[in-house]
């Protein structure tokens, strides 16, 4: 499950439990609404409640960020203490053109997502 917020140029995410594709879908949605405005748009993930995700969100985040939309965002930023989700984060930071960061702390991953 996700719940979406948007703020300006600011899209919110927060995951909590299983991220699925009907999740992902939901967030594609949200993006691509911003994306017809002008100028760039900056991601906030909070991670921190997932548990898992389906293996088809795997691959459509590879459609999404790396093939489609790759120099559409410009901040992306990642809360989580998960080990594995930061360095995939930082292995993203190969394929988009947009300044990926891994936080520990939501209320900084915030106040740098809004600049």
């Amino acid at each position: 499950m996700i719940t979406i917020e948007e703020k300006n140029n600011l899209v919110n995410i927060a995951v909590m439990g299983e991220f699925t594709i009907a999740d992902f879908k939901q967030f594609e949605e949200h993006a691509l609404y911003k994306l017809k405005a002008p100028g760039k748009i900056n991601l906030l993930f909070d991670l921190r409640g997932m548990l898992a995700y389906t293996p088809d969100v795997a691959w459509e985040e590879i459609k999404f960020f790396r093939r489609e939309h790759n120099h559409d965002f410009n901040r992306i930023a990642v809360v989580t203490d998960n080990q594995w989700l930061t360095w995939q984060a930082w292995l993203s930071r190969l394929f988009v053109d947009a300044d990926i960061r891994v936080f520990n702390d939501y209320s900084e991953a915030q106040i740098w997502a809004q600049q």
